[in-house]
């Protein structure tokens, strides 16, 4: 043998060294990661809505005499899901979504998100509106009842 050869491989500080970098990297970046997760699974509990805007929608448009009052939208049962624990209407038709117990993130935990009927004037629609389109809807909205931390909410979805 005409030398050895080296043996190959990384010394204890270089070891070192590399697991304070993922030290840090991970410190950095969970934190986001579970901010993402929170908001994916509001982004999922949000398309709850879909089914009782609809019949909110048709209710003032069909133009009746009273509206259904409290929970009798026909739109609140059968619309669980992993991330919805439970959705109901007030006498107005404000639609409120509360997340599962279960979701798995205690900042989100039984929080609800309201979705509001606003006519024209801006203002959330009651019986004098019969008749008449949703002309928009407020989503998130404290004033609604809405108690969930708005930056874990949608961007279409902060009160406006």
């Amino acid at each position: 043998m005409k030398g050895r050869i080296a043996q190959a491989g990384m010394t204890f500080i270089e070891l070192m060294v590399v697991v304070a970098i993922v030290g840090i990297l991970t410190t950095i970046a969970l934190p986001n990661i579970k901010n993402y997760s929170a908001r994916a699974k509001v982004s999922e509990a949000i398309l709850a809505f879909g089914r009782c805007r609809n019949a909110v929608q048709e209710v003032y448009l069909s133009g009746g005499d009273t509206l259904p009052g409290e929970n009798n939208w026909g739109c609140e049962s059968g619309n669980t899901s992993k991330f919805v624990d439970s959705i109901t209407t007030t006498d107005e038709g404000i639609i409120i979504v509360r997340l599962h117990p279960a979701v798995g993130d205690a900042r989100i935990a039984n929080a609800d998100i309201t979705m509001a009927p606003m006519n024209r004037s801006g203002t959330v629609m009651n019986s004098d509106d019969l008749g008449n389109s949703v002309y928009r809807w407020r989503c998130g909205s404290k004033s609604d009842k809405t108690d969930i931390d708005p930056n874990f909410l949608p961007g279409t979805c902060r009160g406006f």
